[in-house]
């Protein structure tokens, strides 16, 4: 069974930061494109970052400048360092990963979310 899990998440105060975490387990070959998004309460869920199996990014206005994502293909693995936190950050963060290879089948997965808070 292939899933994502995370970790990091919590509660900061304004211009602090935090780093998550988004593992992939099982038995995987290769992923294309790994992600967070984000929803905040009474709105969409919407796209933080993205990186792409080759390292390329991109980022939301929001948070550029503030917000990097990493990756390390050897562990399967995503973070988001997230510095300059504000109370607007507040939501729940989802790891994404798309064409998450098995010998049977391509997968496009999503984590439980972990809840950011950014509140004095």
């Amino acid at each position: 069974q292939v899933q994502l899990v995370e970790s990091g998440g919590g509660l900061v105060q304004p211009g602090g930061s935090l780093r998550l975490s988004c593992a992939a387990s099982g038995s995987i070959i290769s992923m294309y494109d790994m992600g967070w998004y984000r929803q905040a309460p009474g709105k969409q869920r919407e796209l933080v970052a993205r990186i792409s199996s080759g390292a390329g990014t991109n980022y939301a206005d929001s948070v550029k400048g503030r917000f990097t994502i990493s990756r390390d293909n050897a562990k399967n693995t995503a973070y988001l360092q997230m510095n300059g936190l504000k109370p607007e950050d507040t939501a729940v963060y989802y790891c994404n990963a798309d064409g998450v290879r098995t010998t049977t089948r391509v997968y496009n997965l999503w984590g439980q979310g972990t809840q950011v808070t950014v509140s004095s």
